[in-house]
């Protein structure tokens, strides 16, 4: 069965220094059975079941350094370090995605609460919440799981 135009995702690259290195096209992700195998417990309970990590529970929420974060199950560069903010919820917070391409955006209904969930665009990784609470230049507040990201240190 060929792959359809539905089955594929615009995806931004970018380089290991954060450099933008265009778009690709790529298929998406449907299921991956060695995410259950190469992801810890947590890591595949929220990315894959939608679940939370507790707030301050994961080393790294409050990282400072520069550097990229990419999706734990593939590798999708997400955030950039210069977008990163105290937001004080335990969570690591961003007020924009490295490329708005790179990360969906779906209604979530659960737990009796109206919010906007974000995924990973090609594995559609659950990876937290956006709101409209955080500081400009966007005023948007990505509150993400820490354990969904994998932190790349800048060079």
């Amino acid at each position: 069965m060929a792959e359809s135009d539905s089955d594929k995702v615009k995806i931004a690259v970018y380089s290991e220094t954060g450099d933008y290195l265009g778009e690709k096209i790529l298929p998406k992700v449907k299921e991956d059975p060695s995410w259950k195998e190469r992801l810890s417990p947590l890591s595949y309970a929220v990315t894959r079941d939608h679940q939370t990590e507790r707030p301050f529970s994961i080393p790294g929420h409050d990282q400072k350094s520069p550097g990229l974060y990419r999706c734990i199950c593939c590798g999708t560069t997400l955030f950039n370090s210069e977008t990163k903010f105290d937001s004080g919820t335990g969570w690591p917070s961003f007020y924009a995605p490295v490329s708005t391409e790179n990360v969906a955006i779906r209604e979530d209904n659960s737990h009796g609460m109206k919010r906007s969930e974000v995924l990973c665009r090609l594995c559609d990784a659950h990876l937290g919440h956006v709101f409209n609470d955080g500081p400009k230049p966007t005023g948007l507040r990505y509150c993400i799981n820490m354990v969904s990201l994998d932190f790349v240190p800048k060079p």
